[in-house]
């Protein structure tokens, strides 16, 4: 399988009463708009849950982990963006692409990016407590 560069998927869930869908869906346009003019972004779609009405998901696809979080750092986004991203559901929303498909059936994969302590430090770990014994 060829390899590709790594990508990265933000895919982020919201709970949104019914008679404020419209409201919603005006500033998922809004913040779409925004994160769009930011370099490395390559596509975003929103949707709503066909069988639960109330469960909405913006979508978007950037070049890499770095282009999306200097993205959230712009001041447009910040102010365009940010507010409608805080409404969202608390899970993890950030995923790396490693493998793809294309209707042909080509298939593409990516090495991870993870960094190889990812598993014990980072966001919402602790980092491990120091040797005593000086020994690490």
């Amino acid at each position: 399988m060829p390899a590709v560069r790594a990508r990265t998927l933000v895919i982020t869930r919201f709970t949104v009463p019914e008679p404020d869908a419209g409201g919603f869906q005006t500033r998922s346009q809004e913040a779409l708009g925004a994160l769009a003019a930011r370099p490395g972004y390559l596509r975003g779609h929103l949707g709503r849950a066909v069988d639960e009405p109330t469960t909405w998901l913006l979508v978007t696809e950037w070049e890499g982990l770095g282009a999306y979080r200097r993205a959230l750092s712009a001041y447009d986004v910040k102010i365009r963006a940010t507010p409608l991203l805080a409404t969202a559901l608390d899970e993890p929303s950030t995923f790396e692409v490693l493998l793809g498909s294309d209707a042909a059936g080509g298939m593409v994969t990516s090495p991870s990016d993870r960094a190889r302590d990812a598993a014990t430090a980072g966001p919402r770990r602790a980092l491990p407590a120091p040797d005593p014994g000086g020994t690490s």
